[in-house]
């Protein structure tokens, strides 16, 4: 089976991505490096960062890093603070960080893990955007990305606090795409199913489920979070979608398409 890929499709791009360090983000930092694009990668976990970092510039182009909790309000003038430091201007985002909390039962979901959830997901996602936006605005234009879920989407059993906090992503992604297509600012979302490191550890202690997962989808396999999805979040970014805003792509095989 073919790649999809432009391999100068994102010359003279810069982009941010969130939760870079390993899974979706890694896999979508690094669809966007091989295309041309320049890309300010961040995460909490700085050693694994680091060597993520080390992995890009020695395999694919121009890469920087930050470690940054999503946590701290201050962070995401930090990390778009990084990227203008790293490349001088910055004209997308990928929101792909997020903690995750479940499988917890909706009535005991606890009050710290359903904040933990909200501060790393739709309210760094809402800072990061609004720090970006006055670069996006200088440079002319640009792209958001954010990632949503299909636990938000369709609903997930004992996922309360991620699914909520997908969809308030969502949502703010709608009102951004309207507010901001005056400013050639695109702001889509992108619910992935990919190989994911809890996905792997399902397939190692619990092949079956695995298998089922698999089933669900249309195409019977689990998605590569740098072919499958980096692709899509590459086309997203690139000037092939110059008119597409304000959507949700379901990148998952065909698992929620017909829900």
């Amino acid at each position: 089976m073919s790649n999809y890929s432009h391999p100068h499709s994102l010359d003279g791009h810069v982009a941010i991505v969130t939760g870079a360090a390993r899974g979706v983000g890694k896999g979508i930092a690094s669809a966007l490096l091989s295309r041309g694009a320049r890309v300010l990668v961040t995460d909490v976990l700085g050693d694994v960062l680091a060597n993520t970092t080390a992995e890009f510039a020695d395999a694919e182009g121009e890469v920087a890093s930050v470690v940054a909790d999503l946590r701290d309000p201050d962070s995401a003038q930090h990390i778009v603070t990084a990227a203008l430091d790293a490349f001088g201007s910055v004209d997308a985002l990928v929101n792909n960080a997020v903690a995750s909390a479940g499988p917890i039962p909706f009535v005991d979901i606890p009050t710290d893990e359903y904040e933990k959830v909200y501060d790393t997901g739709p309210r760094a996602t809402f800072r990061l955007m609004q720090a970006v936006y006055p670069h996006l605005v200088k440079a002319g234009g640009g792209s958001i990305v954010n990632l949503g879920s299909a636990a938000g989407t369709v609903g997930t059993a004992q996922f309360g606090a991620y699914a909520g906090a997908k969809e308030a992503i969502r949502g703010m992604s709608k009102v951004a795409a309207l507010e901001w297509g005056v400013d050639q600012i695109r702001v889509n979302v992108v619910c992935p199913l990919a190989e994911t490191d809890g996905l792997k550890v399902l397939r190692d202690v619990a092949p079956r489920r695995y298998e089922q997962v698999a089933r669900s989808t249309s195409l019977k396999r689990i998605g590569d979070p740098t072919t499958d999805i980096g692709a899509v979040v590459a086309f997203l970014i690139g000037d092939d979608s110059t008119y597409l805003t304000g959507q949700t792509l379901l990148v998952d095989g065909g698992a929620g398409s017909f829900r």
